[in-house]
């Protein structure tokens, strides 16, 4: 079963689901909503207490001011508060894509309230040789998106991601669908115009991440290989010390292959 909650934090309502049984696990994106994280969480309810939720501005997390901007820190104090709201000193932490951006913020920011932080994939562009290179290309993405629309500005993301790439042909953080839905239209607006730049413009603070209580791992796609967030997957592993863990799959794995993810994810846990 799973039952949903409404939670007021500083400038927003966050809705938020939990479901099972077991030690606390969060499970997040950004941009994706809890929604698109279902069937992992599913797939892991039987041995956990899994928790997801609509990120700040995102699908049922509504924002007194529409305008505000999503940075990873509020993101990361959002997710703290949801700690609180549970009645929780910790947890074990999964995030995926901006979700992962949010986990190196939750850590920094809140130590003590992660046991494990399983990054996957975070698309810290800052740690790239070609970073001031992915900077304007994510500028130019922006800038599409409010001359031209969502179309043309998913159009670049996809190329400027990788997955034009032979193989990989979904699973980007909130990849337009074919027929997109109000809500979705929503969430992509959101996306651009105010989530984009502030989550690949972060900079993890290794210092802070090192000495954290936090166990920090970074995971990467087995068949991620073209992607950008592969580079930045391992540039971030090589700052922190410790090898990537690999999982099933691209950047999206959780998506088309949710039990074999899961399964990875325990024991990546339980090491």
């Amino acid at each position: 079963m799973t039952v949903t909650h409404t939670l007021r934090v500083p400038g927003a309502h966050l809705r938020y689901e939990v479901r099972g049984a077991g030690p606390l696990l969060l499970v997040m994106g950004s941009p994706m909503d809890a929604g698109a994280f279902a069937p992992l969480a599913d797939a892991l309810a039987n041995d956990h207490t899994v928790v997801t939720h609509d990120p700040r501005g995102i699908s049922g997390s509504t924002l007194d001011d529409p305008e505000q901007d999503s940075t990873p820190e509020r993101r990361a104090d959002d997710v703290a508060a949801i700690l609180d709201a549970l009645g929780a000193d910790s947890a074990d932490v999964f995030g995926s894509s901006g979700g992962a951006v949010t986990g190196l913020a939750l850590v920094a920011r809140h130590p003590a309230r992660v046991r494990t932080l399983v990054a996957h994939e975070p698309p810290v562009m800052e740690l790239l040789p070609d970073a001031a290179e992915q900077r304007a290309m994510t500028e130019d993405i922006i800038e599409t998106f409010h001359r031209e629309g969502q179309g043309a500005a998913w159009m670049k993301f996809m190329a400027g991601a990788g997955f034009d790439h032979e193989g990989h042909d979904g699973g980007a953080p909130a990849a337009q669908p074919d027929a997109p839905s109000l809500q979705d239209i929503a969430n992509g607006a959101r996306f651009f115009g105010h989530e984009l730049r502030g989550t690949a413009r972060f900079v993890p603070d290794t210092a802070a991440l090192t000495a954290a209580p936090a166990r920090v791992v970074v995971g990467i796609g087995a068949d991620s290989g073209g992607l950008v967030t592969y580079r930045t997957s391992v540039a971030l592993a090589e700052l922190l010390g410790t090898p990537p863990v690999e999982f099933p799959g691209d950047h999206g794995g959780f998506l088309g292959r949710p039990e074999e993810f899961a399964e990875a994810l325990r024991r990546t846990l339980t090491v």
